[in-house]
């Protein structure tokens, strides 16, 4: 392998048949002097974190539509913001994602600093999003290094070291790749390759431009790259989420700022805890004295963790309590939406 040359192939291949991404500036357009915003760039980055592009553009759309600057971002109250990300999942990055803003409106005149090291020093922008924003948007020689990335890298190098352990080889692997000649194309071209050729499932090697580069490829099983370790069997956990209506009200807490789902509106819950609740246990935890029903319970699935929650329903009234319509329920997280759902009879 030769990296000019695997280089020159992937880059031809990106020209052609670069994806039409709502934040992206392709490479005819970049050939034309026309730059990506970093502020599209940056919040694409962090949306794409823990979700795909389909699923993530039409958030993108509702956001830029909404706050089409960085200073309009950052002068938007925090539960705004919250509710207009439920359904992206990981709350903390939207609070990361505001704090960032609001240092960039405060400290940077609404103008993101066009180095790698610069965006490193803005709070809640890690090293990933970083390198993303600095090449793409800027055009600086950065190595990012996504999902996609390290599965483009284990294969082309056969590398045989498991993920986790492998991310240090798959990143200094990719470095050697990165030049000063076309940075941020290179990085979405390594992107889009890993994101519609060299898939997780079913990689389609007779279309890869770089086939010829490809040690997993010659081996003859690339799909078994890269290489992981036994999973960890996720904790379960039991908790109660209490379903109190006041006609056609529901009753909502706001959970603490920081923490899982933090500053997030939700479902009164018990604590979540890995044995099961009790009749007795459950009614004693519960925010209010009431009449409370019995309404079933809801599977949810976490990143570390799964949870068993019991629901439990009444009709009454109480102080300290945020009522809402039904009809607002739709920006709970998802969680406490599958909740409110299977508790109030799917009557949404």
């Amino acid at each position: 392998m030769t990296a000019p040359a695997l280089r020159s192939a992937l880059l031809a291949w990106y020209d052609v048949g670069a994806r039409d991404l709502a934040w992206r500036v392709g490479p005819s357009d970049g050939r034309e002097g026309v730059r990506a915003d970093p502020y599209r760039v940056w919040l694409s980055e962090v949306m794409l974190q823990q979700t795909t592009v389909p699923h993530a553009t039409p958030y993108f759309l509702k956001f830029t539509a909404r706050w089409p600057t960085v200073s309009d971002l950052a002068a938007e109250e925090d539960g705004e913001v919250m509710a207009a990300w439920a359904g992206l999942g990981y709350y903390a990055r939207a609070r990361n994602l505001l704090a960032c803003a609001r240092a960039v409106a405060r400290d940077h005149g609404g103008i993101f600093p066009d180095t790698e090291e610069g965006l490193r020093a803005l709070p809640g922008l890690g090293p990933y999003t970083a390198a993303a924003v600095a090449a793409i948007a800027f055009d600086r020689p950065t190595n990012v290094v996504d999902g996609n990335v390290e599965r483009v890298m284990a294969r082309l190098f056969a590398v045989e070291t498991p993920l986790p352990e492998a991310k240090p080889e798959l990143k200094r692997l990719a470095e050697a790749l990165v030049r000063d000649h076309r940075p941020g194309d290179w990085a979405q071209a390594l992107m889009d390759l890993g994101a519609t050729v060299c898939r997780p499932k079913g990689p389609l090697c007779d279309r890869c431009p770089v086939a010829a580069f490809c040690a997993g490829l010659a081996g003859g099983e690339p799909e078994t790259y890269p290489r992981r370790a036994a999973k960890a069997v996720r904790p379960h956990r039991h908790g109660v989420a209490y379903i109190l209506t006041r006609g056609n009200e529901v009753a909502l807490v706001r959970r603490p700022p920081k923490g899982l789902l933090g500053g997030m509106l939700a479902l009164p819950t018990s604590d979540w805890r890995g044995v099961g609740w009790s009749d007795e246990e459950a009614r004693h935890a519960a925010p209010v004295g009431a009449d409370w029903r019995a309404a079933g319970e809801v599977e949810h699935g976490f990143t570390h963790f799964t949870l068993t929650l019991r629901l439990l329903r009444a009709e009454g009234d109480a102080e300290g309590l945020i009522w809402t319509p039904r009809s607002g329920l739709d920006a709970l997280p998802s969680v406490f939406l599958k909740a409110a759902r299977a508790g109030l009879g799917n009557l949404l």
